[in-house]
């Protein structure tokens, strides 16, 4: 099982989810189709575990983290762990948490996550809502971010540089008066960093819940 999910992944990193079949699998494993069946019952079940595989090596990197001082950090630490690993694979965030059966890693993640919410001492529906934000922010921007980019970029026909400047020349020519807001980040917008922007995003999520843990702390005293 081992060797086929983990063929599982680099066909998935190679050349997407379109391309991973059961047939083209086992030309790769050197074996038969009917020797995946042995291993799992469908496709879907395939991505799942796939998915899965992918997760224990961001818990065995993020185990460090577990006991840090400050739940905070831990979490802004776990949360990188996993957008770095999510952004690198497009596939990961359609399958990330699907299907729990097939996914103890998954939960134990989830559980990774919630952990560190548990000692900032909220009340469950606080702490599911907490931890479920910031596994939607992770999984959301990784997916984001790992879109195919631009056809005209791809195929080398303008630089990213380049693409950007010609999309603030259309937003440019936007009446100011209608579209006030993307005036005002025009500048920011043509030169800014996707992981930057997604850990500034991230710590402004980070920042709401700490300020949310010191609230509840307070009416406690």
């Amino acid at each position: 099982m081992e060797a086929v999910l983990a063929e599982t992944v680099r066909l998935l990193d190679e050349s997407g989810e379109p391309a991973l079949t059961f047939r083209a699998l086992a030309a790769r494993l050197g074996g038969g189709v009917g020797s995946i069946y042995w291993y799992v019952q469908s496709k879907d079940e395939l991505l799942d575990r796939a998915a899965d595989h992918v997760l224990e090596s961001v818990l065995d990197d993020t185990e460090q983290f577990v006991d840090d001082p400050d739940p905070i950090d831990a979490l802004r630490h776990i949360a990188l762990a996993l957008f770095t690993t999510a952004a690198q694979r497009p596939w990961l965030a359609s399958y990330f948490m699907r299907n729990t059966a097939f996914q103890p890693n998954s939960l134990r993640f989830f559980e990774r996550l919630g952990g560190q919410v548990l000692r900032l001492h909220l009340t469950p529906r606080q702490s599911f809502d907490a931890t479920s934000a910031v596994i939607g922010f992770v999984v959301g921007a990784a997916a984001d971010l790992s879109q195919e980019p631009p056809t005209e970029i791809v195929s080398g026909g303008v630089t990213r540089e380049e693409f950007m400047d010609h999309v603030v020349e259309q937003w440019s020519a936007l009446d100011e008066d209608e579209f006030p807001f993307l005036h005002s980040i025009l500048d920011e917008f043509r030169v800014h960093d996707d992981g930057e922007q997604f850990r500034a995003g991230l710590d402004l999520l980070l920042d709401g819940l700490r300020r949310q843990a010191e609230r509840a702390a307070a009416s406690h005293d």
